[in-house]
């Protein structure tokens, strides 16, 4: 599964703020790459359905069992909704146990600076 180009569901308004959440989810193990691909397909299925998203794209490193997924939001509020429903939920249970430290990190951006750029998002994670 190759890094994905940003899925963008609804232009953001420029003067507006929109969350910012980079998700890292490294995997324990290769054998469970077809389980995660399979969470993966259902998920972004889900978000073509989600009230609140602004856009998403994916990076993999499949090789080294290391996947982030940056998304824009219009708030917490429809992020929050967006992980408590099946299949996203679901994923989150069958996963669990199955990944190393997943880590996530927020902040806001300005419509205007939509898409955010990967190097800059994965620059967040040696940050703290």
């Amino acid at each position: 599964m190759p890094t994905t180009p940003w899925t963008t569901f609804r232009q953001p308004d420029g003067d507006r703020e929109y969350l910012v959440l980079l998700t890292e989810l490294p995997l324990r193990w290769f054998r469970d790459l077809p389980g995660f691909f399979g969470h993966t397909l259902r998920i972004q299925s889900q978000l073509r359905s989600t009230s609140g998203v602004i856009g998403y794209s994916l990076l993999a490193r499949v090789f080294r069992k290391r996947f982030w997924t940056l998304s824009v939001w219009e708030d917490e509020a429809a992020l929050k909704a967006f992980v408590a429903q099946a299949p996203h939920l679901t994923a989150m249970r069958s996963l669990r146990g199955k990944m190393m430290n997943t880590r996530f990190i927020r902040w806001r951006i300005r419509g205007s600076e939509y898409p955010p750029k990967w190097p800059e998002a994965l620059g967040r994670l040696t940050q703290g």
